[in-house]
Formats: structure tokens, C-alpha cells, sequence
């Protein structure tokens, strides 16, 4: 034990050295992050700024990203986005399948937690309007669902949509719903208008999770909890759906709390720690 405690120490020593003898490495990275969440191209006084670091010095550091390939100039606009060097790693980072292979034992644990109940874990990431199901878990009792992985559904009318649809900036959120929208109605229950949709939203996002009564399939109930990257950008969510009559408001509420701890660890595991 001693010696494994070491060898953490030592490790941690080794990339706090890097990161120490590479300030220009991570000022790139922090740059990308906040070009990345920035709702468009920014010019690089604001960079700057948010860098924390001179005019002069952002410059230097934006020609270099730009020989590589990382951000683009738009001598038009006197503004900087990001290029397509980054879209190639994103599309490299997806083929891996990094969001599956990071969820699917933390999933397999939490549905081996409620072994007496019929449940199914799922984890899902939004797509457009609707809310795609990219994993499934099913404890030892069986439970029928359509939200098998690959299965698209509204977004407003699921628990795993409206976890990752209330912690939206309200920008991303008008593009994802625009006012034209049709929200679909299942089985006469959920949000139908979308004054209704962002109360809705608005009650879950200070409840910290989101719940479905029947409105997908009746006598099925549903719980999601978002998970949250670096930018605290909502990039899937955890869910649990069960017999509507098999929890009560008690044993729901001990469903929210272990997906609330689940989808944190799958948090910090995005983050890196």
C-alpha cells in the first residue's frame, strides 16, 4: 500500500511538472475551451481577457493554433473560431466510443443496487429535439420499454430529455425548441405548450433532477439526473424507470439520489479525475 501511495505521489508530482513547464500548452487547451462554449467566433481582445494574458501575447498564441489547424481567422469579422483540426479529433474521440465504455459499469452498479425492484438504467444524450438512448441496463426483474439503445424520443416528454434540456443555456435551448415547435403528446400527460415545457424546466432545474409519470408509456415512471463536462455543459444523462405503482415518493427519492451520485462520478470520469 505504501509503495502504490508513492507511486500516485509521484505521478501527481510528474503532471504538475508538466503542466508547470508547459504554460503555452495550456493556455492553447484553455483556449479551446472557451471558444468552445462561446455561442460563436470572438475576437481575440476578448480572448484575452478571459485568457487572462496581453493582447500581444493571444495573438502569438492564435497564429500558432492556426498553423495547426485549431482555430480559423475571419478577417471580416476581426474574429477567431475554432477549425477543423478539432472537429477531426472530436470525430477521432467519438469512433472510441468514450461516453459508453466510461458509463456502462457505473451503470451496471447502480441497477445491481435495486436488485427487488423492476428496473432499467439508461444513459442518453440529446439530439436536436429528442433524446437518443445510447445504453441500457436491465436488473434481474424484467421491465418492457421502448427506450432501447438506439430509440429516439421527445425530448420535452422524457425525464433524460428534460435533465439535459434544464441545464441548457436559455440561447441553446430557444434553438433546440423554437417557438413553431410541436410537442408531441403520448399518452395525454406531460407538457403540451411551450409555456408549460419551461416551467417544467425551470422546477427541475432547482430540484436537480427530472421526472416522468406515464408520459411515454402509462404505468411507467422515470427519474434523470444530467451529467455536466467541464464547461458545465450537460452532455447526457442517467436515468431510471421503473412500475409507476412499485416506488412510492420515499423509494423514488432514493432512485434520485443514487443516479444524482452516479452521474457525478461519470462527471468527474469525463472531466479526467
Amino acid at each position: 500500500m505504501a509503495e502504490e501511495s508513492l507511486e500516485s505521489e509521484i505521478r501527481d508530482l510528474e503532471v504538475s511538472a508538466l503542466r508547470t513547464n508547459a504554460p503555452a500548452a495550456t493556455r492553447a487547451l484553455h483556449a479551446l475551451r472557451i471558444l468552445a462554449g462561446a455561442p460563436g467566433p470572438m475576437t481575440a481582445a476578448n480572448l484575452a481577457r478571459q485568457l487572462g494574458t496581453p493582447r500581444s501575447s493571444t495573438y502569438h498564441l492564435l497564429a500558432a493554433m492556426a498553423d495547426e489547424g485549431f482555430v480559423v481567422h475571419y478577417p471580416e469579422e476581426e474574429k477567431w473560431g475554432l477549425g477543423l483540426a478539432v472537429f477531426e479529433v472530436g470525430s477521432a474521440y467519438l469512433r472510441h466510443d468514450p461516453m459508453e465504455r466510461l458509463a456502462r459499469p457505473l451503470l451496471a452498479q447502480l441497477i445491481t443496487r435495486f436488485d427487488s425492484m423492476p428496473l432499467v438504467a439508461h444513459l442518453a444524450i440529446l439530439h436536436g429535439h429528442e433524446v437518443l438512448y445510447l445504453l441500457k441496463e436491465s436488473g434481474r426483474q424484467p421491465l418492457t420499454l421502448i427506450t432501447d439503445v438506439g430509440v429516439r424520443l421527445p425530448a420535452s416528454l422524457t425525464a433524460s430529455g428534460r435533465a439535459m434540456l434544464a441545464r441548457l443555456p436559455a440561447a441553446q435551448l430557444r434553438a433546440s425548441l423554437p417557438p413553431n415547435a410541436h410537442l408531441v403528446d403520448r399518452t395525454g400527460s406531460g407538457p403540451t405548450t411551450l409555456r408549460q415545457l419551461r416551467e417544467l424546466l425551470n422546477s427541475e432545474l432547482h430540484a436537480g433532477f427530472s421526472e416522468e409519470n406515464g408520459f411515454i408509456t402509462e404505468g411507467v415512471s422515470s427519474v434523470a439526473v444530467a451529467v455536466i463536462d467541464q464547461l458545465e455543459h450537460p452532455v447526457a444523462s442517467i436515468g431510471l424507470s421503473f412500475r409507476s405503482e412499485s416506488a412510492d415518493r420515499g423509494q423514488r427519492d432514493h432512485l434520485v439520489e443514487a443516479i444524482s451520485r452516479t452521474a457525478a462520478q461519470l462527471s468527474r470520469r469525463i472531466h479526467g479525475n
